[in-house]
């Protein structure tokens, strides 16, 4: 089996360009993009994870068990598995901003309709609508930076994309916690009803501000400079004509490392699932109350996994080293998560390792991205990064179901989270078995 080969450092040099005008342009590029971009996924990510704050009241009052909600917050992702690929084709065939725009507006009304769920089925239609409607957001930024930034440059950037994840934990689970312990009751709808409505209402909105913000490509960005556009243009293009490189939709699906990093993904993403549905569940379990409270106390783990996730991706990088920075980060996600269910009984220890499992998710994410575009371009990296992506979150079904059954036959989430540790600790064998550096990979 084909090894994964990793990016090297080493950029295309332009002689009509030093690098500080090559840093520069890039550094434009990233200042008007990122910001932008982590917002949307910031309100994606908590239109997709409130469901693990509403359950701290909904379950009581729809009278649902922990298996219903383990079913109903993963089934998200089986709409976004069956509509991933489509959605990422779609993207390089009529643009990114059309793409976005929809997929940003539409899980907007989706998260809305949420107040309307009152029985198991009417949950479970409505979170696989959301991720129907979701499907190709994340894919559709990460091939989207494709188009802006060479690889040597694709982890740190990544990386900036992907504090969007953390941001979230940061900013939703005080938010959550706010809008459940102020709207209970306002206008006859309970706190969790408000919390769908108020959360879905900036998403419609910044779809609509998609349509007048986003550029292109680099050639169509007004804010670059003749020079910086044409600079940016044939980088991307030199890169995306190396013959190592695989261009067709069917090299992707057939090509044994896009598969080898679909389940490292999938291994990689039950521990996101766990921390992002979980966390509210497992905070309360310590003893923590009040629902301002866990919200405050849930933002720690995502704060700390902010900084690793930056770290780690300027580390890769800088050292152009992309295997052990990937697979010490989950061998740490493999080891917080043991810790957390050992140390349920202690509220202390309990977070530390809580926080510790969020570290090594976290800082997974940006280098791991970094892997396909190193051997993928065109329709191939449209392709390949939508089905590493969509068969990866498969992994958001799996974790929170297996959680639920598992509390609802035992009682206990320790279970569930050693369960979630042993993918981690796959996605470490698997990394180490497979990522090679590019001077011993063969391809």
């Amino acid at each position: 089996m084909s090894s994964v080969m990793t990016g090297a450092p080493g950029a295309l040099e332009s002689p009509a360009h030093t690098p500080a005008e090559r840093n520069e342009a890039y550094r434009k590029i990233a200042v008007r993009l990122i910001p932008f971009l982590v917002f949307l996924f910031v309100l994606a990510w908590i239109d997709r994870v409130n469901v693990g704050f509403a359950k701290l009241q909904m379950l009581q009052d729809l009278q649902f068990s922990e298996a219903v909600y383990g079913f109903g917050a993963g089934i998200f992702f089986i709409g976004y598995f069956l509509f991933e690929v489509p959605s990422n084709l779609l993207l390089e065939k009529i643009g990114a901003r059309r793409t976005l725009a929809r997929i940003t507006i539409l899980w907007g009304f989706a998260s809305m309709a949420m107040i309307f769920v009152k029985t198991p089925m009417q949950f479970y239609a409505l979170r696989f609508l959301l991720g129907v409607f979701e499907a190709g957001f994340f894919p559709g930024v990460v091939l989207y930076l494709t188009y802006w930034f060479p690889a040597q440059r694709r982890a740190r950037i990544n990386g900036l994309f992907m504090t969007s994840f953390a941001i979230a934990g940061v900013i939703g689970g005080p938010l959550a916690g706010f809008i459940m312990s102020s709207m209970e009751g306002v206008d006859g709808l309970a706190n969790w009803q408000w919390l769908f409505v108020i959360e879905g209402i900036p998403s419609v909105l910044a779809g609509i501000a998609v349509l007048m913000f986003l550029p292109e490509k680099p050639i169509s960005a007004k804010w670059l400079s003749p020079s910086e556009r044409d600079l940016v243009t044939r980088e991307i293009e030199a890169e995306n004509r190396d013959p190592a490189k695989h261009s067709s939709l069917r090299a992707a699906f057939t090509n044994s490392r896009v598969w080898i990093c679909a389940a490292i993904y999938f291994c990689v993403v039950s521990g996101n699932a766990t921390i992002a549905f979980w966390s509210p569940s497992i905070i309360k379990e310590l003893g923590v109350k009040g629902n301002l409270q866990i919200g405050l106390v849930s933002a720690i783990p995502f704060i700390a996994g902010t900084l690793a996730m930056v770290w780690n991706g300027i580390h890769s990088d800088r050292t152009g080293e992309r295997r052990l920075h990937c697979a010490l980060a989950t061998l740490m996600a493999a080891a917080g998560l043991v810790l957390t269910g050992m140390w349920l009984h202690s509220a202390v220890l309990a977070m530390v390792a809580l926080t510790i499992a969020s570290v090594g998710i976290l800082a997974a994410f940006p280098v791991f991205w970094s892997l396909p575009s190193a051997f993928l371009a065109g329709t191939a990296a449209a392709g390949g990064i939508a089905l590493i992506n969509s068969i990866g979150n498969l992994a958001g079904f799996v974790a929170p179901y297996m959680i639920g059954w598992f509390k609802t036959n035992t009682g206990q989430l320790s279970s569930g989270l050693y369960f979630v540790a042993a993918l981690e600790a796959c996605a470490t064998v698997l990394v180490l078995a497979f990522i090679k550096t590019k001077a011993s990979a063969k391809a």
